[in-house]
């Protein structure tokens, strides 16, 4: 039975299929690493705790072997020494430091096994800790490499765009302009020859009247 008991919200068992359904699997994954690392640090602070209380226990077995085995060698002596009074006062207290020894032998093997298993655990939990880092960084490059495709993704748009295709159509407006310019160039010359041809149908005109006039003189001039 483990000596603690875990309250992460994450486990191990169900990150990876939770990481599979998360948006961002760093955010995640550290929430994990946070988690781990909080119960790594309780479990060390409860290692402490009961590897004291181990040594204690592990001093008070050692007192009662000495105790019993002085108690013991005190017996012979007073019996040795026709004290038998003296020696049964001497076994009897060998007696209850036995009955001490049981009793802490087993309280220390107990709390011997607990920190054992407490051992292991926060053994595995660091091995947990580790593995799920490493994995954070491999999401952190897989997140960041996503992240600079869509930058790329994003910027694509200007290299789509067909630059023959952009000139083509550029050409055809320099041509339309110029086809305008053109035409009203060709407007004001004709308009020039227009004038020019209207003047010298009226000069022609007029030197035709003119001489009509001279003749008419000259025909009075005559009667």
């Amino acid at each position: 039975m483990g000596v603690f008991r875990r309250v992460r919200d994450i486990t191990v068992a169900n990150l990876n299929e939770r990481l599979e359904q998360a948006q961002d699997p760093v955010r995640l994954i550290d929430q994990f690493l946070i988690e781990t690392r909080q119960e790594i640090t309780e479990a060390e602070r409860l290692h402490h705790q009961c590897a004291s209380h181990t040594r204690s226990l592990k001093n008070q077995v050692d007192h009662a072997k000495a105790m019993r085995d002085k108690r013991e060698e005190q017996a012979l002596l007073a019996l040795k020494a026709e004290e038998e009074h003296l020696a049964k006062l001497a076994l009897q207290e060998k007696m209850l430091y036995e009955e001490k020894l049981e009793q802490y032998e087993g309280l220390y093997l107990e709390n011997l096994q607990s920190l054992q298993e407490l051992e292991l655990q926060i053994s595995e939990l660091k091995t947990e800790y580790q593995t799920v880092y490493s994995k954070r960084q491999y999401y952190y490059a897989r997140m960041e490499t996503l992240r600079l495709q869509q930058r790329m993704n994003q910027r694509s748009g200007f290299g789509d765009r067909d630059v023959p295709k952009m000139f083509g159509r550029l050409e055809d407006r320099m041509s339309d302009m110029e086809w305008e310019a053109r035409s009203l160039r060709d407007l004001r010359k004709a308009g020039s020859e227009f004038l020019n041809q209207a003047g010298s149908a009226l000069q022609s005109t007029l030197e035709q009247e003119m001489a009509r006039l001279r003749q008419k003189l000259d025909k009075r001039r005559e009667e």
